[in-house]
């Protein structure tokens, strides 16, 4: 190979590696440096990222990781994040064939058979050509790096889709995490009322038999049905919900429920593990949604590139070679050979704004993608800001709401003593036992919203996906 050679052949491997998309900048987190201070929230801490601790360590009840394992391997939603996923690198590849020739064997027989007034000859002729060639076909040499912008665009919507199938895991794992504890919490809450709706009744019977005997008012036996009416509302209700989140978590399971899987026992605290909060910047870095984000910023960065060649001369080859003649068996003798070679070369001189419009439909997707990126980045902050709140504030919440029920329950043993003794009338009871139920109920509640706020937690901080 002489040096001209090597000349051209480096000023086209140049020419070919050329783009015109922007240098991509990654956009300034539009958030503080640093978790948000004050008497509501508990102080970030911790070197350990969240998302590098598994969802089987996070959760420490053997029944919910397997109902997650379930819903991992059939639920619908996730199902179609990974074809999705399979459906961009296709279009990938697509895209990424158009960098090289396209080359092709063809294979053609004519026969014709020309009246004599056509002929050359002036009589009846049939003519016979057969042929085989091998080339290429209307190849862009990718000079301004239209290409290649198109190929990277494609690239990275295919890597988006996969952080996308990333977020779609870590939120199954979140949700079928809240489903089972909602599950477990209302089952306990139907316990409860069911067994309060016992107690009632219990003591109805009893008023109603002293009521009989003169010893009772039809006033206190009002009262009493009342509550039993009320907590048998309670009742149903739960019932309700029970079957509901039932529902709701098979949904996300894709399947039934297996036998044995909701006990019903309250969830306590020792079923999830404390995690860390770290940094703001380990978001951009954690978070899937936020690097999907980033990565169709990216393509529509590219896209840009795309847009701009447009602007500028492509040059498009189609060169064949191979063997003609007239008769079959004659295609490969000595001097069969044929060869064509056919460059266009297109400059565009007037497209009624169409370029322009497309390079400004670009700049603007872009801008759009920097918006997205920067909204993903701001709730990812809120929601780790929520999750440092609800530390700060639910524990508190909670002994105050168990020393709720505590002096509840003293205060209707006390309103139930002195009924019987005569001193007050059962309206007293009444508001006691009516007064203890709903402390009951709210820590069932309490308790619940504290769970879910460590998993959402656990979620905002990037984790759930190992």
């Amino acid at each position: 190979m002489t040096v001209r050679h090597l000349i051209l052949a480096a000023l086209a491997v140049m020419l070919t590696a050329c783009t015109l998309a922007p240098d991509y900048q990654r956009p300034a987190a539009p958030v503080p440096a640093s978790w948000p201070v004050g008497d509501a929230y508990e102080a970030g801490s911790g070197s350990v990222s969240a998302a590098s601790i598994p969802w089987k360590e996070f959760f420490r009840d053997e029944s919910l990781r397997q109902l997650i394992d379930l819903a991992l391997q059939n639920n619908r939603d996730l199902r179609v994040a990974a074809l999705n996923v399979e459906a961009y690198r296709a279009r990938y590849q697509i895209q990424r064939a158009e960098l090289f020739p396209a080359v092709g064997v063809e294979g053609a027989a004519t026969r014709q058979r020309l009246p004599a007034d056509l002929s050359p000859s002036g009589e009846t002729a049939t003519s016979s050509q057969y042929g085989l060639t091998v080339g290429t076909s209307a190849y862009e040499i990718d000079l301004f790096g239209r290409v290649r912008s198109l190929n990277r665009a494609a690239l990275e919507s295919y890597l988006a889709t996969e952080e996308a199938q990333r977020s779609v895991h870590i939120g199954l794992v979140s949700d079928v995490a809240i489903a089972w504890l909602t599950l477990r919490t209302d089952q306990e809450l139907f316990a409860l009322a069911q067994a309060t709706l016992d107690s009632y009744q219990e003591s109805l019977d009893l008023i109603e038999s002293s009521a009989e005997a003169g010893v009772a008012s039809a006033l206190d036996v009002h009262q009493a049905r009342t509550l039993v009416e009320q907590a048998r509302a309670d009742v149903a209700r739960y019932r309700r919900l029970t079957a509901q989140d039932s529902n709701a978590l098979e949904l996300l399971l894709g399947t039934a429920i297996p036998e044995g899987m909701t006990a019903q026992t309250p969830p306590a605290d020792s079923l999830i593990a404390t995690i860390p909060s770290g940094l703001p910047a380990e978001l951009l870095e954690q978070r899937p949604d936020i690097l999907a984000a980033e990565r169709r910023l990216r393509s529509a960065n590219a896209d840009i590139g795309a847009a701009r060649a447009a602007f500028f001369p492509s040059i498009r080859l189609t060169a064949a070679g191979g063997t003609a003649s007239d008769e079959l068996s004659g295609l490969f003798h000595a001097g069969s050979e044929t060869w064509s070679f056919l460059p266009v070369i297109h400059l565009p001189v007037f497209t009624a704004g169409r370029l322009r419009a497309s390079l400004d439909y670009a700049e603007i997707s872009r801008d759009v993608r920097i918006a997205e990126y920067e909204k993903s980045i701001q709730t990812a902050f809120r929601e780790v800001a929520d999750g440092l709140a609800a530390r700060g504030t639910y524990g508190e919440e909670l002994a105050a709401q168990e020393a709720l029920v505590h002096a509840s329950t003293e205060y209707t043993r006390l309103a139930q003593q002195r009924y019987d003794e005569g001193v007050d009338n059962y309206l007293l009871v009444l508001d006691a036992r009516r007064a203890l139920f709903n402390a009951q109920q709210k820590l069932l509640v309490d308790r619940l919203m504290k769970l879910s706020s460590e998993v959402r937690f656990y979620k905002a901080l990037g984790g759930g996906w190992l």
